[in-house]
């Protein structure tokens, strides 16, 4: 298995620390707002990426924190805490505001099939561990007091940028956004660890620390909640490419300064979700959530289709057009997979199911190719063999790419054949299959007036007949 690993840019051959054992850490929510649909593609795929590891045996210990404090909102430790702020804005407690959106997260996950990972920690759960590692650095050397702030020494590192050519003065007051001076600092890449009372009077919670009453800085807790479950070596670190600097490249300094040696070796960054105007976030344009979507008559697993069709290390175009596209590709495959269940079934063909499933490994261990997975599950489809082969085999399938496209075609299978045992038992409904089954009859013999006719009396009865690519269909007022 091959995975692009933005450490080393190249891709490796994946081989863990310990045999038939993956620890992996993902970067989790901020929870202030609701998630939109852009943070929910990174959780997709590094879902897919876990459920395959599973799928190909690995034994998966997956941890995600939940940052409820501490996340300011720029790259330099400075500005307004994400928390509070949503705390203001709903007039509610931080507290109140991270349970909330954690639960809305959780729920948004649900619905798109994304796996709750083995360990959800909290940042506020691990306050004790956030103090033994900055106390730790101090002694080291690799940390500072200054203003009241405990901060990392980046100069104290061989090498600080891990994941791109950074210049030093790309950091430079002005040159990117939201950065802003901070007159403590010893080196302009240098970074908070831990806040006290001196600089945030107004922070709602505070703990108590050797440098007085404060809170941790948002890059410590990744790494203390990570060796806290998974030990001092981890083999995968997850997160959106938007994290890879700065907080990934904190996370590794800090890391390593404090284990003095090699903490994580694959780095798996998923890429923007865009729209035409650009990076999708939550202060520009339409805000798009799960919910939002739903409102819209969108399946959220059609969202999840619209991911998969495309590389992880590709930024992805969102437009509602491209979704339509994603939601008849996935009604498609619904009805294709129906039909399936309305054949002969015969027997398994191990032979057509193990070349079949070879193809579907083959994409998925070349760096997560999810698109060249589903395009796996239509090579089924179109394959020649059994029936009963083609279902075992998306459902298969599906354990890794989570679409539920059998789920889906057995509820449709069900209620049709609920319908037509309805129909047997009672001559109206009976009457009415008969009658398009006629008027069917009659367009196809170009019977125009007949098929009309037989419509106006379905209608006098208070039946109203709707033409769908999938068949007549109908209501009864």
């Amino acid at each position: 298995m091959l995975l692009y690993n933005s450490a080393t840019r190249r891709r490796d051959e994946f081989i863990p620390n310990e045999a038939g054992k993956v620890s992996m850490y993902t970067c989790g929510p901020t929870v202030y707002h609701y998630a939109h649909i852009g943070n929910l593609r990174s959780y997709i795929m590094e879902d897919v990426l876990e459920k395959y590891l599973r799928y190909a045996g690995y034994d998966v210990t997956r941890v995600m924190n939940i940052t409820d404090v501490g996340h300011l909102s720029s790259d330099a430790d400075t500005g307004e805490d994400k928390m509070l702020k949503g705390a203001r804005r709903e007039k509610k407690t931080v507290m109140e505001i991270a349970k909330f959106y954690t639960d809305a997260f959780f729920a948004d996950c649900k619905k798109l099939n994304i796996k709750t990972p083995d360990v959800v920690a909290p940042a506020t759960s691990c306050i004790d561990e956030f103090i033994k590692v900055i106390e730790s650095l101090l002694e080291k050397g690799f940390a500072y007091e200054a203003g009241g702030n405990i901060y990392f020494d980046t100069s104290k590192l061989k090498q600080y940028y891990i994941f791109n050519d950074f210049r030093e003065e790309d950091l430079e007051v002005g040159v990117r956004e939201g950065v802003e001076e901070d007159g403590n600092k010893k080196n302009k890449a240098d970074f908070v660890l831990w806040f006290t009372k001196s600089k945030f009077d107004d922070q709602e919670l505070k703990w108590e620390s050797p440098w007085g009453i404060g809170y941790p800085g948002w890059h410590i807790e990744c790494s203390c909640i990570s060796m806290k479950y998974l030990g001092e070596s981890l083999d995968i670190h997850c997160g959106g490419i938007d994290n890879a600097f700065p907080h990934h490249t904190n996370e590794i300094a800090q890391s390593e300064a404090y284990l003095g040696h090699k903490w994580c070796n694959y780095w798996f960054h998923v890429h923007h979700l865009n729209t035409n105007s650009g990076k999708m976030s939550k202060s520009s344009g339409e805000f798009l959530t799960v919910s939002l979507l739903e409102e819209k008559g969108y399946d959220p697993l059609v969202y999840r289709l619209f991911c998969l069709q495309s590389h992880y290390r590709k930024s992805l175009v969102f437009s509602y057009e491209n979704l339509d596209n994603a939601a008849i590709a996935y009604n498609k495959m619904i009805a294709r997979v129906l039909s399936l269940l309305k054949e002969e079934q015969g027997e398994i063909d191990n032979e057509s199911f193990d070349a079949l499933k070879a193809r579907f490994c083959a994409a998925l261990d070349n760096d997560m190719n999810t698109a060249l997975g589903v395009t796996a599950v239509y090579d089924v489809l179109k394959a020649k063999t059994t029936p009963a082969t083609k279902l075992k085999l998306i459902e298969d399938f599906d354990r890794v790419l989570g679409l539920d496209i059998v789920p889906a075609a057995r509820k449709q299978y069900d209620a049709e054949k609920a319908a037509a045992e309805q129909a047997a038992s009672d001559p109206f409904i009976q009457e009415i299959e008969d009658m398009i089954r006629q008027r069917a009859e009659a367009k196809k013999a170009k019977n125009y007036a007949l098929a009309d006719e037989i419509r106006k009396t379905l209608s006098d009865k208070g039946v109203t007949l709707i033409d769908t690519p999938q068949g007549t269909k109908y209501t009864i007022d």
